[in-house]
């Protein structure tokens, strides 16, 4: 059976296309073939790129491009349960595991199967409107529930296992993974937290209240949000939304379904984590 991957590319990135043209001539060269999302085969223009509307059949996702590509190559990979590796062609990358400069070394490792798979904790959200309308998605960074009027506050009612927690007036409330606590929830004040740590974060956003730290929960738990000044939109992983207005409630909680991210290296979280955000620590020496 032939060997298949799947190219995400940043279509409008000339360095992205350039560096996927690479790594499409080095795979093919080895017998794997290549497939691309959407309309990028034309663009990357290599002979032999054939085009794909999902990611069924192959082993692998390769994407091109930042964080918020990869967000997308996720969608595309999570239906078929295939592992997603990223090449940073953005800013920071966090989900990127490999600079352009690597591209020989993620050639390689495809090539040989030599690849770390890691799983990752996702979120499913369902919101319900005060008409019993219910709408249902999944987010592998955070679920954001803001205002939806710059002038007003949020007014929710925040529950943890169905025992409540605390009325908060303010912008908004994050749920984030481990995952997503480097992305919008580090932002908005939260912790960084371990990928291999099971648990949720609880966030809220700019509240008025003395007790409006940063929660870290159990990861079975259930958050529930009561609306009861909105509307509020509902976000999850800032590309899949819906408006709920007051009276309607949120609920977030882990997915049984994970997403898989591969890596060419096991590397510590703890060099990534130095890497990306580029932590001052010259001058450190082991004992």
């Amino acid at each position: 059976m032939s060997r298949k991957v799947l190219f995400v590319v940043h279509a409008g990135r000339q360095r992205a296309l350039e560096v996927s043209r690479e790594a499409a001539t080095g795979l093919l060269a080895n017998g794997i073939l290549v497939f691309c999302a959407d309309d990028d085969a034309q663009l990357i223009g290599l002979d032999g790129i054939q085009g794909a509307t999902n990611a069924e059949g192959c082993e692998l996702v390769i994407v091109f491009g930042g964080d918020g590509t990869i967000l997308r190559a996720i969608e595309i990979a999570r239906e078929h349960d295939v592992p997603v590796l990223g090449v940073n062609l953005g800013h920071v990358g966090f989900l990127a595991e490999a600079e352009p400069e690597d591209i020989a070394s993620v050639i390689a490792a495809v090539t040989a199967s030599d690849l770390v798979v890691e799983e990752r904790t996702s979120l499913v959200v369902t919101t319900t409107s005060p008409d019993g309308d219910v709408w249902s998605t999944w987010a592998l960074n955070e679920v954001a529930i803001e205002k939806h009027q710059r002038e007003r506050m949020a007014e929710i009612m925040v529950s943890i296992d169905d025992r409540p927690l605390s009325r908060w007036s303010c912008d908004g409330l994050l749920c984030a993974t481990p995952t997503g606590s480097t992305a919008y929830a580090f932002s908005a004040g939260g912790p960084v937290v371990w990928p291999e740590v099971d648990a949720l974060l609880v966030v809220p956003i700019s509240a008025h209240a003395l007790f409006a730290r940063p929660l870290v929960v159990s990861p079975t738990s259930t958050i529930n949000v009561g609306i009861e000044n909105g509307p509020v939109v509902v976000c999850a992983d800032g590309r899949r939304s819906t408006e709920v207005a007051a009276g309607g409630t949120v609920r977030v909680q882990r997915d049984s379904k994970s997403v898989k991210l591969a890596r060419v290296h096991s590397t510590p979280f703890t060099e990534r984590l130095v890497a990306k955000f580029e932590l001052p620590v010259r001058g450190w020496r082991s004992s």
